[in-house]
């Protein structure tokens, strides 16, 4: 049985804390809650991968971005069409916290420290501007992209308030529409619900994976189909080189007909802590790199590349029919992530306290734990170097950490300038705004023959004519 994991005397003054409990308590679906500690308990049991099980991807599911600027230039213009018609919509995945990072706000408001001052969800609505552009430019005209952003209970109000205070960043405010992911009982070693304190219980975010109940419960899958929406691009918050909505991407996914894809990016050692995603009992999954063993993590194909290379950076298509088919199909499906957690809780005398070691289980759905039900899976390898570098780690830490953010998006910024005929010279950070390039497009006709000094911001000026373009500090 399953139940609180506490009990003490009732003192004066404590009514109201009695009836917050019990409609705390009231909230929990306990059948829901007793199959999924089952499950739970089912797992911690099992592996969950076995080596004999496990095969790279078949080759007819996977592309790359290196073999064809050809097929790149076919598919960009798919995936603009794609969102000139006003059939693609955005998914991101924001429901974590900043603690990692030493801040007590969500993720997506940290400044990495670029010469603009922008933070990450200032990034990502630009982008999505200047995508908005790029395909009227390229077809005469473009219907809006749709933002939907799913937060936590711990992120939303303050995500929501930054998006009112910043006027939305340039977008309408009816194009980005808000949900939430749910908050799950903390759960004890011995099955027990957690309390976080007298009168509350102890919960934490479900898990991206939670995005499916969420997408039926909100009604945004609805919504998106009332929209005429094919086409989602799912991403997380903390990529800072995100290509938001990337039309290769949409337009490779949409010429293979897949109804589900993936980016990856090769392993840059055979036993990089990343995902990798392979065909496992059958079915295409995300194992986990700490259950490959070394042996098998450095076999090699014939080709002499690693077997099992395709690291997974939760950056996903899906269209709209397959999202409306793992909710009402596979919704309750999904396999639990378990995490053993040192969960802050009461002690007999009701009194907080922080446990030295695991006292319990977090329980976490994750995103990718759909593959396995998709008919026409895609794997598209990109750049790394030009798609992810990941806001994991605090400052000073050397690992996708604001400095490493910085770089990388500095890095990749001076190779577009270059690349589209400019010259630098000098030392410090690069920086393209968004909504002047989003891909390195646009650039030849600002920046073609001149030379610049770094550090170097290139920005729309305040009357954003074509050639109104300048560097500033």
């Amino acid at each position: 049985s399953s139940g609180i994991n506490a009990e003490w005397p009732l003192r004066p003054g404590d009514e109201e804390h009695k009836d917050k409990l019990h409609k705390d308590i009231s909230l929990i679906d306990f059948e829901q809650h007793l199959s999924n500690f089952r499950k739970c308990a089912v797992q911690l049991n099992n592996k969950s991968a076995k080596e004999d099980d496990l095969l790279p991807l078949p080759s007819d599911s996977c592309k790359s971005v290196f073999n064809s600027p050809i097929d790149n230039e076919r598919w960009t213009k798919l995936g603009l069409k794609e969102i000139s018609d006003g059939r693609v919509a955005l998914l991101l995945l924001a429901g974590g916290q900043g603690t990692r990072l030493g801040v007590s706000y969500p993720k997506g408001m940290y400044n990495v420290g670029l010469l603009s001052g922008k933070c990450l969800y200032q990034l990502q609505a630009e982008r999505i501007r200047r995508q908005e552009d790029w395909a009227k430019e390229v077809y005469g005209s473009s219907k809006p992209i749709q933002w939907y952003i799913m937060t936590s209970d711990h992120t939303r109000g303050a995500t929501l308030n930054y998006f009112k205070e910043n006027n939305w960043f340039g977008l309408c405010e009816q194009n980005v529409t808000f949900f939430e992911q749910e908050m799950i009982p903390c759960i004890s070693n011995e099955g027990k619900i957690i309390l976080s304190s007298k009168h509350s219980i102890s919960r934490a975010p479900g898990g991206n994976g939670d995005l499916y109940r969420a997408l039926g419960q909100s009604k945004i899958i609805d919504d998106m189909l009332k929209k005429n929406i094919r086409s989602v691009h799912v991403y997380c918050v903390d990529n800072i080189l995100v290509k938001i909505p990337d039309p290769l991407f949409i337009g490779c996914c949409l010429e293979r007909e897949s109804d589900c894809g993936a980016k990856v990016v090769s392993k840059a050692h055979p036993t990089e802590a990343v995902g990798v995603i392979c065909i496992c009992n059958g079915k295409v999954k995300v194992v986990e790199y700490s259950e490959i063993s070394t042996e098998t993590a450095h076999l090699t194909g014939d080709n002499g590349k690693l077997l099992f290379s395709q690291g997974n950076i939760c950056n996903h298509y899906f269209t709209t029919s397959f999202l409306r088919k793992v909710i009402e199909n596979h919704a309750d499906d999904l396999a639990f992530h378990i995490a053993k957690k040192k969960i802050p809780t009461v002690d007999d005398e009701g009194k907080a306290f922080v446990p030295d070691k695991p006292n319990g289980i977090k329980m976490e759905r994750f995103v990718f734990d759909v593959f396995e039900f998709a008919d026409r899976f895609l794997a598209l390898e990109v750049n790394r170097s030009e798609e992810f570098s990941p806001l994991k780690n605090g400052p000073g830490t050397g690992k996708c950490c604001p400095e490493t953010c910085r770089e990388d998006l500095s890095s990749l910024h001076q190779k577009w300038v270059k690349a589209a005929g400019g010259s630098l010279s000098g030392e410090g950070l690069c920086e393209v705004s968004p909504l002047v390039s989003s891909a390195g497009e646009n650039l030849s006709r600002i920046v073609d023959g001149k030379s610049f000094t770094l550090p170097l911001y290139l920005d729309l000026t305040e009357t954003g004519k074509t050639n109104g373009f300048h560097s500033k500090l």
